[in-house]
């Protein structure tokens, strides 16, 4: 009985090391990371929290991307943000900590945060309509701000985004 007691608690302490060890990367909360470093880019030498509190919600306000907005409503930047943790992006950017630190903090009081990813690229070279869902075909056409009226059908669909194409994909030579 006391072999067993002792592999579990040696099992938990190598378990609880190991994922103390794995060091955070942009890629575990690319979203977050890059909006935060796009936007310490722009505070040109702010130094005050309250200041780049209201210059962030400013940028949430400018920003288009959806993803953006997400983060803008989990950290309180928009007005129908139902939290409010501003102050623990803002007092981090003051002290010029780097956007990877800042997003590892915040992660830990909102997992949420980490959660927002961006969107596949799709390789317009290799890329098969035909074998897309409705749904992704719906989220093309909405990203180029595009509607497609009348349509119906799959093809429909398909045939809209071809037709819509040569406007919004830049084909390299």
């Amino acid at each position: 009985m006391d072999k067993h007691i002792l592999f579990v608690c040696v099992f938990f302490i190598v378990n609880v090391f190991q994922a103390q060890s794995r060091t955070f990367t942009e890629e575990d909360c690319p979203v977050c990371v890059l909006t935060i470093d796009k936007f310490s880019k722009s505070l040109e030498g702010e130094l005050k929290p309250k200041n780049i509190e209201e210059q962030f919600r400013k940028y949430c306000l400018s920003t288009k991307i959806d993803k953006e907005k997400r983060l803008c409503y989990y950290l309180g930047g928009l007005e129908d943000s139902a939290t409010g943790i501003l102050s623990e992006m803002s007092k981090p950017l003051s002290w010029s900590m780097p956007a990877l630190k800042i997003c590892e903090r915040l992660k830990k009081m909102d997992a949420q945060i980490c959660d927002i990813k961006f969107d596949k690229e799709i390789d317009w070279k290799t890329v098969n309509l035909k074998k897309m869902k409705v749904k992704d075909l719906k989220k093309i056409l909405d990203n180029w701000g595009e509607v497609c009226d009348g349509c119906l059908e799959k093809t429909d669909y398909i045939k809209r985004v071809e037709e819509l194409k040569p406007s919004y994909v830049k084909e390299e030579l």
